[in-house]
């Protein structure tokens, strides 16, 4: 008989980082931003969706902040991280094994990245869902991007350029497959890279500024800016 069972979609947010560049007293993803710790603002983006079934966040099992930060619903948490973001990844796929068909999307997306919103989710959703690979949220690269090698300046062409954000979404058992595959965590910047490396080409949906990654201490002002503003996002 043949399996018509609708697939679902679920977020897997790994925050099992230290955050190291932040040079915070606690790990970047419990930083405050207007007020609300950051990952919590994460989480909220997913819980705002009626698209998205369920929410889980990957933590190390250590983790003594996660519990207080938590809404009453919607989210579970693992405690399964590893040492580097696609260890917790792939940890935490191993877990949602029982849980997920090899049909069902998973919506991976960066804990320091708190200005996702339910119209991105959306959008990637729409733009993706009868996509045979999967697909992620990016930005077209519009600024002169230099290469210098050895003191030798060199310009690169940007019209086929883009900078990857999350979610990136893909099947369960095609995201698992991916990771497992990958030897070399230096070499998988991001989970689309791991499928890339299996032949596969994931689709790029346009994504937003407002979905910037938190890397430093400046970039607080920037992320609690565009929340601040909350206004309708419109596609280009």
């Amino acid at each position: 008989m043949t399996n018509t069972a609708i697939p679902k979609y679920v977020a897997l947010i790994p925050a099992a980082g230290v955050g190291a560049r932040m040079a915070a007293g606690c790990p970047k993803q419990y930083l405050p931003i207007n007020g609300k710790p950051m990952l919590r603002h994460t989480i909220e983006a997913f819980l705002s969706s009626p698209l998205v079934a369920h929410t889980y966040v990957v933590v190390s099992p250590g983790d003594a902040y996660i519990d207080a930060i938590l809404p009453e619903q919607g989210v579970t948490v693992l405690r399964c991280g590893g040492a580097t973001r696609m260890e917790s990844i792939r940890n935490g796929l191993h877990q949602l094994s029982t849980t997920l068909t090899e049909h069902d999307w998973v919506l991976v997306h960066d804990a320091a990245r708190p200005g996702l919103n339910a119209e991105l989710i959306a959008r990637l959703i729409g733009e993706t869902g009868a996509h045979p690979v999967g697909g992620l949220l990016a930005l077209s690269v519009v600024d002169t991007v230099k290469r210098s090698v050895a003191d030798e300046v060199t310009t690169v062409p940007r019209d086929s350029l883009w900078l990857a954000q999350t979610p990136q979404m893909f099947r369960h058992r095609l995201l698992l497959r991916a990771l497992e595959a990958a030897t070399d965590p230096n070499a998988i910047t991001d989970d689309a890279s791991a499928v890339e490396a299996l032949g596969l080409a994931p689709k790029l949906v346009e994504g937003h500024p407002c979905n910037l990654k938190v890397t430093l201490p400046a970039d607080i002002r920037i992320a609690e800016m565009y929340l601040a503003a909350s206004q309708p996002i419109e596609k280009n």
